[in-house]
């Protein structure tokens, strides 16, 4: 009689550590869903971002001569060594960037944001 006692404990013992790796296996699986969720948004925002710059750039190629493309890369290249002086630039490109999706703040910069606004994020915008 107390052999099947004793078995049953065993078993019930079993039994529980089978369910607490299986509650854990079941919280690994839910991370990785949910970060597979967040890297498919930040992949597909990211394809957008390119898509529009990739547009720009065909819109840009298809308007212009092929000579008059080096005079205007040359043009811009002067034009942008001197508007990188001026002020507000590098403030704008962070906007775009946060309007785009991804966190500006030194806490998770270049994070995508996924769960709305960042209290940092608007902060360091409103300075």
């Amino acid at each position: 009689m107390k052999d099947i006692f004793i078995q049953m404990t065993e078993l019930e013992n079993r039994t529980g550590q089978l369910h607490a790796d299986l509650a854990l296996l079941k919280q690994q699986v839910v991370a990785l869903l949910e970060e597979n969720q967040r890297l498919s948004i930040e992949n597909e925002q990211l394809r957008q971002v390119l898509k529009r710059e990739h547009d720009t750039e065909r819109e840009v190629d298809t308007s212009t001569p092929v000579h008059e493309k080096t005079k205007q890369h040359t043009e811009q290249t002067d034009d942008s060594l001197e508007q990188s002086a001026e002020p507000g630039e590098g403030h704008d490109n962070l906007a775009n960037l946060y309007h785009e999706g991804f966190h500006i703040c030194n806490v998770y910069y270049g994070h995508l944001r996924t769960e709305g606004d960042c209290l940092f994020c608007l902060s360091f915008l409103n300075k």
